[in-house]
C-alpha cells in the first residue's frame, strides 16, 4: 500500500521504537515512495536519479484479513482494520508483482544474449527486484554479496543475460546499460496476463574495443571472482583486478589467490573476453598503499605492516612500498599507485626508483576524478616521470559499481588479448582513465604514453583528438600542457561526438594530454576523463620542475623521518634494510636536483654535509632561500 503520512512521520516497522505494528501478521518493510521525472527518464540519457516523495511511503506487510494496524505518532495511536485500509483516502493500493516475466537482454546485431547491469520499478518507483536478487540491496562496506548496484534510491541487479521477474500487471519502466560503449535503454513496458517474456535490444554505438582498446578496472574488493566476473561483463569491464588485502585482524579474499590463474580466459574454460585476476593491495598507514597486479608465484607478504588500522596492534614496520612494488616486478606483475595521491609518502621514492608502472585516477561512486590526484601526477610529469594513468574504484560496497571509473588501454593489432597483453598494454602507457568518455588522442604520429624526440629549435605539433561519450555529457574538451591549460573547446552537451585539433609550439620540453569535463543533470561539473601524457624532449633536455621535485623529495624526506622516528622498528637488519631503499631514492632524485641548481630545505633526519660546505645565499628556483637546517 502506498501510505500518506502525517508531516514527518518516518514508519518503523522494527526494534524497541516501532510505530507502525500489526497484531495478526507483520509489517515487512517501509520504504519512501520515489519520485521518478518519467518524461525525462524515458527521453533522456542521463535522467536525474530518483527522489523521495514527502510523506509518501511504500508499506508491505503481511496479515490475517481481521487484523488491526497500529499507527504511533504524536504521543497517540491509531488502530485501523487492515480489511479498511483501501477505503481511507491516505492509503492506495500498489499492484503486487504476480506476473511471471522473463526478461531477455540480447545485442541487436547477433541476438546472443549478454551480461547487463538491469533497473525495473512500479508506478509508485518501487523497485522490483529479480526473483533471484534482493529487493532492499545492501550498500554498506564489506557487505556487497549480492551483484548489486545500490545508487542513492536507485537500485540494480547484475544479470547474466536473463532473469526471471514477477511483475505488476500496468505500467512498468525497465532500464538497461552495459558500460560505455553501449547506449542506455530505458522503456516503458505494459504487463497484462499474456506477458511472458520482454526482450532488451542492445546497441554497441561507440567502437573504441572493436579498434582494440580493452576497459579494466584496477581497484576491486571483496567481490567472489565469478561474481567479479559477472559484475564486468555486465558493466563492459573486460579485466577486473580484484585485490587481497588485510583490515587489522580481517583478510578479504585471501583464499582466491593462487599466484596463477586467470579467471575468465580460454585457458580456464572462459571466453577470453571478460578477466579477473587476483592480486593484493600491500597497505601501510603512513608510507602509502600499493596495488601489485598480475604477479605470479607466492603471495607477497606481509600484506600490510607497521600497526592499525592496516595491519594488526603493535606490529613492527617490515617492509616498505618500494620493496613490495621490486618484488611484483621481480614476479612478473605491474605495479600500480591506488587512489592517488593519498597516503602520500614512500610512493614517491617507489616512483623515483622506476618501481610503478602506472598512477591510479580513483572516483569513489560517480563524482568524477579528485584534482588532487591530477595535481600530483603532473608533478611526477613535471620533472620527466613518464608514468601512464589507469582508473580504478577501490570498490568496497555496493554503492560503486565496477568501472564506474575504469582504464582503457590499446591492445596493438598484432597481439591478442589476454591478462598479459592487457600489462603490456599498461607498461606502454596509452591509456586514458574514464567515468564515461572515450577519447582518442595523437600528438602528430605520437600516441599516449611515448617520448617524442625534438631538435635544439623544437617546432609545431599537430594535437588531433576525438571524444564520444553516450553516459556522461561531455561539457568541455581541454589540452593540457605541463600541468597547465592551453587550449578550451566548450561543447554541446547533447551531442554525442566531437573532434578536433590544436597547433601547439613548442620551444622546450613539456609534457602535453587531454583532459575532459562532463557533468550529470543533478550534479556538478566533473573531470570525466584524462588521457596519459606524450613527453616532448627538446635536444635531449628530459623535463624537470626544481619547484616540484621539491615536494616528491619532501615526500620521501617525510618517509624517512617517520621510519627513524614514529614507526615501531623491527629487528635491526630490517630497520636498516627498510632505509636503505629510501636513502637510494632520496640520492636519485637529490642528485638531478643539485645538477639543476635547485636549492631547497632538509628535514633534520637528511642533513647532510654537502650543503654546509657548498652554502648558498642566493634563492634558489623554486623559491626557497639556501639551505636551512
Amino acid at each position: 500500500m502506498r501510505y500518506t503520512a502525517p508531516a514527518g512521520f518516518i514508519p518503523q516497522p522494527y526494534g524497541d521504537n516501532a510505530n507502525i505494528l500489526i497484531d495478526l501478521g507483520e509489517v515487512i518493510h517501509a520504504a519512501p515512495a520515489l519520485e521518478y521525472n518519467h518524461d525525462e527518464w524515458l527521453g533522456n540519457t542521463n535522467p536525474r536519479l530518483p527522489t523521495p516523495r514527502p510523506d509518501e511511503w511504500i508499506i508491505e506487510y503481511s496479515a490475517h484479513p481481521d487484523a488491526l494496524l497500529f499507527i504511533e505518532h504524536g504521543g497517540s495511536v491509531e488502530a485501523i482494520p487492515v480489511r479498511k485500509l483501501q477505503q481511507s483516502s491516505l492509503w492506495t493500493p500498489v499492484e503486487n508483482p504476480v506476473q511471471k516475466v522473463a526478461i531477455r537482454i540480447v545485442e541487436r546485431t547477433s541476438g546472443r544474449k549478454v551480461a547487463a547491469k538491469i533497473h525495473v520499478h512500479g508506478a509508485f518507483g518501487d523497485y522490483i527486484a529479480p526473483v533471484a536478487g534482493h529487493r532492499m540491496p545492501n550498500a554498506h562496506w564489506f557487505e556487497d554479496y549480492g551483484a548489486e548496484y545500490v545508487q542513492e534510491f536507485h537500485y540494480s541487479a547484475y544479470i547474466d543475460g536473463e532473469a526471471e521477474f514477477k511483475l505488476p500487471r500496468g505500467d512498468v519502466y525497465i532500464e538497461v546499460t552495459k558500460g560505455f560503449e553501449i547506449r542506455p535503454v530505458r522503456r516503458k513496458v505494459t504487463v497484462d496476463g499474456q506477458t511472458s517474456t520482454i526482450t532488451v535490444e542492445l546497441d554497441h554505438v561507440l567502437p573504441w574495443r572493436q579498434k582494440g582498446w580493452v576497459t579494466a578496472d584496477t581497484h576491486v574488493h571483496f567481490l567472489s571472482p565469478q561474481t567479479a566476473l559477472l559484475e564486468g561483463e555486465a558493466e563492459g569491464v573486460n579485466v577486473v583486478n580484484l585485490l587481497t588485502s588485510q583490515w587489522g585482524e580481517m583478510f578479504s579474499n585471501l583464499g582466491d589467490f593462487d599466484g596463477k590463474t586467470t579467471i575468465g580466459s580460454k585457458e580456464n574454460g572462459g571466453s577470453g573476453e571478460y578477466l579477473v585476476r587476483v592480486g593484493t593491495e600491500n597497505r601501510q598507514h603512513v608510507l602509502g598503499h600499493i596495488s601489485l597486479l598480475g604477479y605470479e608465484g607466492r603471495m607477497i607478504l606481509p600484506l600490510c605492516t607497521g600497526g592499525p588500522d592496516e595491519s594488526g596492534l603493535g606490529d613492527p614496520l617490515e617492509a616498505t612500498v618500494t620493496e613490495w612494488a621490486k618484488r611484483c616486478h621481480e614476479q612478473g606483475g605491474i605495479v600500480v599507485m591506488p587512489h592517488l595521491p593519498n597516503p602520500r609518502a614512500e610512493g614517491a621514492a617507489a616512483l623515483v626508483l622506476g618501481e610503478v608502472d602506472a598512477v591510479e585516477m580513483c572516483s569513489f561512486e560517480n563524482i568524477g576524478i579528485n584534482p588532487y590526484s591530477l595535481s600530483d601526477w603532473y608533478r611526477y610529469l613535471n620533472c620527466g616521470y613518464l608514468t601512464p594513468a589507469v582508473g580504478g574504484t577501490d570498490k568496497m560496497s555496493q554503492s560503486t559499481a565496477v568501472g564506474t571509473i575504469r582504464t582503457y588501454a590499446l591492445i596493438p593489432p598484432d597481439e591478442l588479448f589476454s591478462y598479459e597483453s592487457w600489462m603490456n598494454a599498461i607498461r606502454r602507457g596509452n591509456t586514458f582513465a574514464t567515468l564515461g568518455p572515450l577519447i582518442d588522442f595523437r600528438v602528430g604520429e605520437h600516441e599516449m604514453g611515448t617520448r617524442l624526440e625534438l631538435s635544439s629549435s623544437g617546432g609545431t605539433l599537430d594535437v588531433v583528438w576525438q571524444v564520444s561519450s553516450v553516459t556522461v555529457p561531455v561539457t568541455k574538451i581541454e589540452l593540457v600542457v605541463n600541468g597547465e591549460l592551453r587550449e578550451l573547446q566548450t561543447t554541446d552537451p547533447e551531442a554525442c561526438h566531437y573532434a578536433g585539433h590544436w597547433s601547439v609550439p613548442v620551444k622546450e620540453s613539456c609534457w602535453i594530454a587531454l583532459r575532459v569535463r562532463g557533468k550529470y543533470h543533478d550534479q556538478s561539473e566533473m573531470i570525466a576523463a584524462h588521457t596519459s601524457a606524450v613527453m616532448v624532449v627538446v635536444e635531449g633536455n628530459p623535463l624537470f620542475s626544481p619547484a616540484d621535485a621539491v615536494t616528491i623529495l619532501e615526500q620521501i624526506e617525510g618517509s624517512t623521518a617517520y621510519i627513524k622516528t614514529m614507526a615501531t622498528k623491527a629487528d635491526e637488519q630490517t630497520y636498516k634494510r627498510l632505509l636503505m631503499t629510501l636513502t637510494s631514492a632520496h640520492r636519485m632524485l637529490h642528485n638531478r636536483m643539485h645538477q639543476s641548481g635547485v636549492m631547497h630545505h632538509h628535514s633534520a633526519v637528511d642533513d647532510h654535509k654537502h650543503h654546509h660546505h657548498h652554502h648558498h645565499d642566493n634563492h634558489g628556483p623554486h623559491g626557497h632561500s639556501g639551505h636551512h637546517h
